[in-house]
């Protein structure tokens, strides 16, 4: 046996230790044991090196070599991402699937088919003088996707060479730039490091919202393209379906979608419903522009832990094209878990609930790589972060809830209580909250000449507040005794609780609504409130104003008018006045 060759001497679950590794370096792959397990160096002690092996050890032996590879975790990104489903460490599953049913321990697959031939069209010409991040050239991945070539970080000089419109494979080298006697060779695909951000030239700050198409989001808590979100909530609250919903109807222009830890039932249903569903602005299959993770329980935890670097690489490499990015991650909770097991195996002193003590860090470094940003001096792009937290028994005081608050600029809270009533999206319209308000108030009030966003959000949760003060009273006394003004303040916030809020994601009219509907529907219901207050401050009994017809007719606007006749709107408020005058008449 030589002496230095590096060996394990220690295996604690996913966790080895190998000795002699004096020479390698924090974050390098290395092959571990006979079968060549891929794992990566998380602490070095000496020469003694701490691995976590991202494959099921079982069958490791003492005294099997390690071998260091050189480099860190890493992807490589080019044309073939789109439309694919990715483990946790950038493999395709689909490759993975054409020699066993179960991923195969030691299975290198690489993430891009080099064999693939794509239709290059250059940007650029032969003389021109470029630097990192500039468009060499294009490729039409999907329909609904043109990737753009780019010129790697780091490098610039003058084109000495650039291919001709044709068709050529990744491997190939579509251009050449020299730079004081040296010559940089690119080619369709590079390769990132997982765990660095690409660096942009500048961050913006975000100006216009993440339209998702789910009122309660959009217009009360609304997220801006290049923010972060959590939506935290207990089991069966609605999370998944939730980011499915914005995964489908959200006006970014890529989605990234990560499966991370959840159950393998869940992850099925992703898998099988997101190649049938269409985009609903163009019509083509909405894998046309997603990028699937599936990392779900049963695989390594380890691998779990990669896969949020995985996702978000990806995301910052369509976010330099120029393109808006939305990165669902379902969910961080399960990936803090791989955090603790680990850290566990690696006997650090745990913090609160057993998480380690760098759980804060952690999350922030991964919200951190959200961003409005300029790419060049002409290119703009984005990533939103949507980030599922599954506190235990629904308790929004434990860590993962906690830490992520503190990162993150809106926060969706998602109550049990209203998912067991059937309100959905079950988001608690008291605890949530955006501190994006003022940033994309402009936008907002551009969508109408003569509907003011914020004045019309501040009205409607004055109502709903004056409503959650109200309906303690009501369970105590019941609503009898209450004055006529308090009761119309109740049948009015059940307008939009029912009317607005609650959504019926299988409805045609439903699932997506466009802003100016939003502020169409929300308008009337408010006009529908002043005017009938003002009938209640001349004695009127509340009783025949909450038996108008018309009231019905508000509460199924949100079903029978859909967002290209929301002129229809004004025949509703047609009625409010007739139906509002012959009452006041009456009582004359």
């Amino acid at each position: 046996m030589k002496n230095n060759v590096p060996r394990i001497i220690e295996i604690n679950g996913p966790v080895i230790k190998a000795s002699p590794m004096g020479s390698s370096f924090i974050g390098e792959i290395v092959y571990v044991g006979e079968i060549k397990l891929l794992g990566e160096i998380i602490r070095l002690k000496s020469d003694i090196a701490t691995v976590q092996v991202y494959e099921d050890t079982e069958g490791l032996k003492i005294t099997e070599m390690v071998e260091p590879q050189g480099i860190p975790l890493s992807i490589e990104l080019g044309p073939g991402l789109i439309g694919e489903v990715f483990d946790g460490l950038g493999r395709p599953l689909k490759k993975l699937q054409e020699t066993s049913f179960f991923i195969e321990r030691g299975k290198r697959v690489r993430t891009l088919e080099g064999e693939r031939k794509w239709k290059f069209v250059p940007s650029i010409k032969v003389g021109d003088e470029v630097k990192s991040l500039d468009i060499l050239g294009k490729v039409q991945e999907t329909m609904l996707v043109e990737h753009k070539i780019l010129c790697p970080h780091g490098v610039k000089g003058r084109v000495a060479f650039i291919a001709s419109s044709g068709e050529y494979n990744i491997d190939e080298i579509i251009c050449r730039v020299s730079n004081n006697g040296q010559e940089a060779e690119i080619r369709m695909s590079q390769i990132w490091p997982v765990r660095k951000k690409r660096p942009p030239l500048s961050y913006l700050k975000p100006s216009d919202p993440l339209i998702t198409g789910q009122r309660v989001l959009d217009f009360f808590f609304p997220l801006a393209k290049g923010g972060s979100a959590i939506i935290p909530g207990g089991f069966g609250a609605g999370k998944t379906v939730l980011q499915h919903q914005l995964a489908k109807w959200s006006d970014a222009d890529v989605i990234i979608y990560i499966g991370c830890g959840e159950r393998g039932n869940e992850m099925t249903q992703v898998l099988k419903e997101f190649p049938q569903l269409l985009d609903p602005r163009s019509g083509r299959p909405l894998m046309e522009r997603t990028v699937l993770i599936a990392n779900t329980s049963n695989m390594p935890v380890t691998a779990r832990e990669a896969s949020i670097y995985t996702g978000i690489t990806i995301a910052e490499y369509f976010r330099d094209m120029g393109y808006n990015v939305a990165l669902m991650a379902d969910s961080t909770s399960r990936w803090a878990e791989a955090l603790r097991e680990i850290s566990g195996r690696l006997e650090e002193l745990p913090a609160e609930e057993g998480f380690p003590a760098y759980l804060s860090s952690m999350l922030a470094g991964f919200y951190e790589r959200a961003g409005r940003c300029k790419i060049t001096e002409e290119r703009e792009g984005s990533i939103s972060i949507v980030g599922a937290v599954s506190p235990p028994g629904g308790d929004f005081s434990e860590p993962v809830t906690v830490h992520s608050k503190r990162f993150v600029s809106v926060f969706w809270a998602l109550d049990k209580e209203l998912s067991s009533k059937r309100h959905f999206p079950a988001i608690n319209w008291i605890q949530s909250y955006s501190e994006f308000l003022d940033d994309i108030c402009k936008w907002w009030d551009s969508q109408d000449e003569k509907i003011k966003w914020s004045t019309l959000r501040k009205e409607a949760m004055l109502v709903l507040h004056e409503d959650e003060n109200l309906q303690k009273i009501v369970r105590l006394i019941g609503e009898d005794p209450l004055p006529d003004s308090q009761k119309l303040t109740l049948f009015c916030a059940r307008l939009i609780k029912e009317g607005f809020l609650q959504q019926f994601a299988f409805d045609k009219n439903d699932s997506f609504c466009i802003a100016r509907k939003q502020l169409l529907l929300m308008d009337t219901i408010l006009y529908f409130y002043r005017r009938a207050k003002e009938l209640i401050s001349k004695k009127i009994p509340v009783a025949k104003i909450t038996e108008l017809s018309v009231a019905q007719d508000i509460l199924r606007a949100k079903f029978e008018i859909a967002n290209d006749k929301v002129e229809e709107f004004e025949a509703i408020r047609t009625s409010i006045d007739k139906q509002l005058d012959y009452v006041r008449r009456e009582y004359e």
